[in-house]
C-alpha cells in the first residue's frame, strides 16, 4: 500500500497523522510512506526524522493525495483536501461528520472510503482511537478553565485551587466518560471541588473508587443539571453519543442563572457542542462571552500539545492503520470493530448515527460492497 501523510492545514492544528516511529512500522510491513515536507514540524518531528524512518518527503499535499492509496491525517479534511480525494482511496482520520453536512457531501462526492477514528470500537464497547485524545482534551480543559477564570481573561477572578481560608473553584463535569474522568481527576488534583453528572451507575461507582470518594457523583437529570449549574464556577461539557451530534444540556436561558464570570468549557464542540450557545473557537481566539458567562469552545484542544497528542494518537491508531494498509478494505470485513469506523463508502453514508443527524439516507456497508 502507498500511504500518504499531508501537513494538517486546519487553523492551529500542529499534530501529524504518522510519527516517525509509526512510519518505521509501516515500512517494516512493506508499505511505502510519503510525508509532505514540514508535516511534523509542529509536533517536533523534522523531515530528517521521517527520512531516517524510511519515508519519502514530497513537496506538497497535492502530490500526497495524487500518489497514494491511503491518506492518514489527524483532523477532518478541509474543502481543498476533500476535493483531492478520489474513488477507491482510503481516508483514515477524525471526521466528526454529524454536525458537518458540507464535509459529508464533499466526501460523498469523492467516493472515497472514509474511516473515522472516533467510531472505531473495541471488544469492551469502548472507542479506542478517540480515548487518547479524550484523555488529553479532558486534562487541557481543566487548566484552560483555570486560566480563563482569571480576571484578565474575562473570568470572575477566582483562583482555581483557592488558598488557605478561601474556597477553591467548584467544577461541574457533565459526563463521566474518558474526557469527564480525566477532567475530574485533573481538577481534583489541582484542589477544586468536583461534581460529575453521569447516567451509568457502574461508571459512577468506578469514578468514586478511583478518586477515593473525593469527587462527588450524581445521577444526571434535568433537575440535577439545573441544581448544580448555579453553584458551579466552571462547567466542563464531556458528553458523547458515538458518531452523533452532542445533546444540548445547558440552554441559553440557563446562562442568566449562572454566576457572572463563570466558565463553560465545551469539549464536545467537535460533535456540535453540548451547550446551546456553543460555537467553535480557536487557540488564537479561544473565548467569547454570552450573558456574562465565558465560553471556551476550542475545536481541537489536543492540538495545543501536538507532540504528546501525536504520539498518544499513533499508539492507538497504529494497529488499525496497519491492518488497512496490509489488507485494504478487506480489513473492515475481517474486523467488525474497525468496520464501525467506516462512515462513507462509494458515495454513500455507512454509519447510521451520521445519517440520522444529517437527515440523509444510510446504506449497509456490506450492501455497498456487494454493488461492486
Amino acid at each position: 500500500m502507498r500511504v500518504g501523510v499531508p501537513r494538517e492545514i486546519k487553523k492551529n492544528e500542529h499534530r501529524v497523522g504518522l510519527t516517525p516511529t509509526a512510519v518505521r512500522e509501516y515500512v517494516a510491513h512493506g508499505h511505502s510512506v510519503s510525508i509532505e515536507t514540514g508535516a511534523g514540524l509542529g509536533a517536533g518531528f523534522t523531515d530528517a526524522d521521517f527520512k531516517k524512518a524510511g519515508a519519502k518527503i514530497v513537496a506538497d499535499a497535492r502530490t500526497v493525495f495524487a500518489d497514494n492509496d491511503m491518506i492518514v491525517k489527524v483532523k477532518e479534511p478541509q474543502k481543498v483536501e476533500w476535493e483531492m480525494l478520489r474513488e477507491g482511496q482510503i481516508l483514515f482520520t477524525y471526521l466528526h461528520l454529524a454536525p458537518d453536512p458540507e464535509q459529508t457531501k464533499g466526501l460523498l462526492a469523492s467516493k472515497c472510503a472514509a474511516v473515522a477514528y472516533e467510531t472505531v470500537t473495541n471488544a469492551q464497547g469502548g472507542l479506542p482511537l478517540l480515548a487518547p485524545m479524550s484523555e488529553v482534551a479532558g486534562r487541557i480543559a481543566v487548566f484552560s478553565a483555570a486560566e480563563t477564570l482569571l480576571k484578565h481573561n474575562g473570568g470572575m477572578g477566582l483562583l482555581f485551587c483557592g488558598v488557605p481560608g478561601v474556597a477553591p473553584a467548584r467544577v461541574l463535569v457533565l459526563g463521566g466518560g474518558v474526557v469527564g474522568l480525566n477532567a475530574a481527576r485533573m481538577a481534583m488534583g489541582l484542589g477544586a471541588e468536583v461534581v460529575v453528572l453521569e447516567r451509568s451507575i457502574p461508571r459512577m461507582a468506578y469514578i468514586d473508587e478511583v478518586t477515593q470518594g473525593r469527587v462527588i457523583t450524581r445521577y444526571s437529570s434535568i433537575g440535577a443539571i439545573e441544581e448544580e449549574m448555579v453553584k458551579a464556577d466552571v462547567i466542563i461539557g464531556a458528553v458523547l453519543v458515538p458518531g452523533a451530534e452532542a445533546p444540548k444540556l445547558i440552554k441559553r436561558e440557563h446562562l442568566k442563572q449562572m454566576k457572572p464570570g463563570s466558565v463553560l468549557v465545551d469539549v464536545a464542540i467537535d460533535q456540535g457542542g453540548c451547550f446551546e450557545t456553543s460555537h467553535a473557537t480557536t487557540h488564537e481566539d479561544p473565548t467569547y462571552v454570552i450573558d456574562g458567562v465565558v465560553h471556551y469552545c476550542v475545536a481541537n484542544m489536543p492540538g495545543a500539545a501536538p507532540r504528546t497528542s501525536s504520539e498518544a494518537l499513533n499508539n492507538a491508531t497504529l494497529p488499525f492503520g496497519l491492518a488497512l494498509a496490509d489488507k485494504g478494505l478487506e480489513a473492515l470485513k475481517q474486523n467488525p470493530h474497525l468496520a464501525r469506523g467506516l462512515n462513507v463508502l462509494k458515495g454513500e453514508i455507512t454509519y447510521p448515527a451520521v445519517a440520522e443527524a444529517l437527515d440523509m439516507p444510510w446504506s449497509d456497508p456490506f450492501g455497498v460492497w456487494a454493488k461492486g
